[in-house]
């Protein structure tokens, strides 16, 4: 009887595999083709945008294909380079002589995400510390991760940061647009000459070591962080290209865009549903917060409108630095911003959870 299951059985496995390839075929089908009417329209960072809202279409449908944690990881390894590749040498010297600007902008915006969690807190519309580690501006998968152990509920911290990220890259390519700011980001479906692959061979691989290290060490962020940190004093010291050819780094938004979709389960929706309003209302209040600071800087300072608004904008550094690189805008001062206050987030989320969650409930 078992040798006559076993057939049965393998044609079951074999249709299950045959059913996952035809859904991965029509995610990356789908993802592609909305991606490039996206940039065909000339909407920044469609490359990101499109995959993302196909994960999350098929996510909500039950149809959710998750993304490969290492490849996910070297997605984010391929940024980090791509960041450093773009970040200029000088940005060091600018933070140095803008030293003023970059604390105001970067405390500012912490500080506005931090008061509206606490405030979101004491009014006992979340659970715990939900709402602290859900407002903090940038680090979505850090803050994800770290969140339970402190008290949060993952499911909905994962809401709220990937809400917020979605939302924020929605805005910012969409003022852009209003704006009439060009995108830079020619066709990612162009074939690069041989000399180009050939010397994108060298990134590929430290974008892959160091993010896998990063990982390892247990860095903060170290899958982004590490390969961009590395990039950048491969950049200050030795003469070699860290370019890598756009269907690399279109490959590498897609994976970023499908590891954020996916997360946006039906179960995690379900969990959320009677906090929907209340979780959407706080992820456009800190987004408005966040361009308020952004304008200020731009009186305060004189840098562009956009420039400024991408460098306080609360999403994600990866996805704030897709966009930064596809537009004209002061890619220097959107990165620098935007990593100071990762770092400043990273490390003092822990502790402003802990101070701020316990002086909400003695309230």
């Amino acid at each position: 009887m078992a040798d006559g299951l076993a057939p049965t059985l393998e044609q079951i496995k074999r249709q299950t595999q045959l059913k996952i390839l035809a859904k991965w075929c029509l995610l990356i089908v789908f993802s592609f083709g909305l991606a490039a009417s996206l940039e065909w329209l000339g909407l920044p960072a469609g490359l990101l945008m499109g995959p993302m809202i196909i994960a999350i279409i098929f996510a909500v449908n039950g149809a959710a294909l998750k993304t490969s944690q290492p490849l996910f990881i070297f997605a984010q390894g391929i940024v980090g380079i791509m960041i450093a590749s773009n970040l200029p040498v000088t940005v060091f010297g600018q933070i140095w002589t803008d030293w003023s600007v970059f604390l105001f902008g970067t405390m500012a915006t912490v500080i506005a995400s931090t008061l509206l969690g606490w405030a979101m807190t004491r009014s006992g519309l979340l659970p715990g510390t939900t709402a602290i580690w859900g407002s903090s501006p940038g680090g979505a998968t850090l803050m994800t991760l770290m969140c339970e152990s402190y008290g949060a509920d993952m499911r909905l911290v994962a809401f709220m940061q990937y809400m917020r990220v979605l939302g924020c890259v929605a805005s910012a390519s969409l003022v852009a647009m209003y704006l009439g700011v060009p995108s830079s980001m020619h066709s990612a479906f162009e074939v690069p000459d041989l000399a180009s692959w050939i010397s994108a061979i060298p990134p590929v691989i430290l974008a892959f070591v160091a993010s896998a290290v990063g990982v390892r060490s247990r860095i903060p962020g170290g899958a982004i962080l590490l390969p961009m940190s590395i990039g950048i004093i491969i950049k200050i010291f030795w003469p070699i290209s860290l370019a890598l050819p756009l269907p690399v780094l279109a490959l590498s938004y897609a994976v970023i865009g499908w590891g954020i979709g996916a997360r946006f389960s039906m179960d995690t929706l379900r969990h959320a549903a009677k906090a929907f309003t209340r979780v959407l209302g706080s992820v456009l209040l800190l987004i408005l917060i966040c361009a308020c600071i952004g304008a200020i800087l731009t009186v305060l300072t004189g840098i562009d409108l956009l420039t400024a608004l991408l460098a306080t904008s609360p999403g994600g550094l990866d996805a704030i630095a897709i966009i930064a690189t596809s537009t004209h805008v002061d890619i220097s001062f959107v990165l620098a911003m935007q990593t100071s206050r990762y770092l400043v987030v990273a490390f003092a989320a822990p502790i402003l959870a802990r101070s701020l969650s316990a002086k909400a409930t003695a309230a």
